[in-house]
């Protein structure tokens, strides 16, 4: 999967930036609208990938079951036109990350296995 730099750590640090970016993050994932079919933002993770596939394999199965439900409910009210009633919205409470741990675990796992097959043995004598 691609690594890219993060400024969130940068914005935490910063109270007036936060502040500010705050609410446009709030509009731009209004905006956006997956909330609005009913899906969190880790259901609009890219499948395509080896690491994502293995994530996918190590959710629970409720959580699986979740994301099929949303991800064929959100493609019928996207394929009909209609956004879902209000109520069935996903909440920014409820819009957890229950993929991107699994992600950075199956991340860090790839790094220390590159790290120990790269390792070489010094011989002392």
């Amino acid at each position: 999967m691609t690594r890219y730099m993060s400024l969130a750590p940068y914005v935490a640090k910063r109270p007036w930036l936060m502040s500010f970016m705050k609410p446009l993050s709030e509009w731009y994932i209004n905006a956006a609208g997956y909330r609005k079919l009913g899906l969190r933002a880790d259901d609009l993770i890219i499948e395509e990938n080896e690491d994502v596939i293995k994530a996918l394999k190590r959710l629970p199965p409720q959580e699986s079951y979740d994301r099929v439900f949303r991800l064929r409910r959100a493609f019928q009210a996207s394929a009909t036109h209609q956004l879902l009633p209000k109520e069935e919205w996903t909440k920014p409470e409820e819009d957890v990350p229950y993929l991107s741990p699994i992600l950075e675990a199956i991340k860090a796992e790839d790094d220390e296995k590159k790290a120990l097959d790269s390792a070489t043995v010094v011989r002392s004598h």
